[in-house]
């Protein structure tokens, strides 16, 4: 019998939402959805990135949801989100899924912190033009992302020159091979790619099997997207107060990632450095991610909603790793 996509015990495990919903997006596509924490408190929406699923966030989730509203999508393809026709991938699918899981799951004049991670952080930049996003975000997190350029930038292989490096991971983008059983060797390639090298072996584990789960289609649809990615006018023109925050051991999307986002970015609220840590940020130190989350909710929501009658959050606790703050 094959193990769950996801680990169901320990703080990696996901919580169990308050409610689930399934939400309708422009093109009729259906995404999974789930709510938790009490009603009323302060709203996170997060999306997860390439190959991952709402379980990706549950450190996050478990933490957030004691004191703040905090909703978790599905993006399509993945995890209970079905898969689409080839032409339903591209970064206005992303954008038109986002504003409609903030139509569907917040209330009216509810605003929201929003956070992306990797391909999620690329769905905020999509949706930057879009008024439903400017309505509704009081302020973005960008976690462990990039604007354009990827396969040039990425260091999962360390080729010398650019050219080299984009052929190389735009292979491995549009790649279609099934990933297989969640075995060491595999678990082995996923930590080099993807995380830094302290990472335990239940984050490794718990990342090697909601990657794994991704069905090989999916993930080679959008790795196709993200291959020719170009988005940063959406970067420049979002302009709701903006953290950003990136592993120094991120293969992916390396550190000068989050440094250009930084200078394009029209309200940048300082870039997080993370030492040691590589791509899946989250789920390798949830306390930082979460912290700069709870930041941005004290800074930019429970402050600006106050009159409206909404609870303030708690004070924002601070990673467990060293944390090095630059102000863009």
């Amino acid at each position: 019998m094959s193990r769950p996509a996801h680990l169901t015990t320990g703080p990696y495990a996901p919580p169990v939402p308050r409610r689930t919903t399934t939400v309708t997006s422009a093109d009729g596509s259906r995404l999974y959805a789930e709510i938790h924490g009490p009603e009323g408190a302060p709203a996170v929406v997060l999306a997860h990135g390439w190959t991952c699923s709402t379980a990706f966030w549950a450190p996050i989730v478990r933490d957030l949801a004691t004191e703040h509203k905090v909703v978790v999508y599905d993006q399509r393809g993945h995890g209970r989100s079905p898969a689409v026709n080839p032409a339903g991938y591209s970064t206005e699918a992303l954008a038109d899924d986002l504003v409609a899981v903030l139509e569907a799951t917040l209330e009216p004049g509810e605003r929201a912190v929003i956070g992306g991670h990797s391909m999620g952080g690329m769905t905020i930049m999509a949706a930057a033009d879009r008024p439903q996003l400017r309505e509704r975000a009081a302020a973005a997190l960008l976690c462990s992302t990039g604007s354009s350029e990827l396969a040039a930038e990425s260091r999962v292989f360390p080729l010398r020159t650019p050219q080299g490096r984009r052929r190389a991971h735009r292979l491995l983008l549009h790649s279609r091979v099934p990933l297989g059983p969640v075995s060491p060797p595999a678990k082995w390639a996923l930590r080099y790619a993807t995380m830094g090298a302290g990472a335990t072996a239940e984050q490794i584990e718990a990342c090697a099997r909601i990657v794994h789960a991704c069905p090989p289609g999916v993930r080679a649809q959008w790795g196709r997207v993200l291959a020719g990615l170009e988005l940063t006018g959406g970067v420049a023109r979002l302009e709701m107060p903006t953290a950003v925050v990136s592993g120094t051991a991120d293969r992916l999307t390396p550190f000068v990632s989050a440094r250009r986002l930084a200078a394009v970015l029209p309200d940048c609220r300082g870039v997080t450095e993370l030492p040691g840590l590589g791509h899946m940020a989250p789920i390798e130190d949830p306390a930082a991610v979460g912290g700069r989350l709870r930041e941005l909710v004290h800074d930019h929501l429970t402050t600006t909603d106050a009159e409206a009658g909404r609870p303030t959050a708690a004070p924002a606790p601070q990673g467990k790793r060293q944390k090095k703050e630059n102000t863009a």
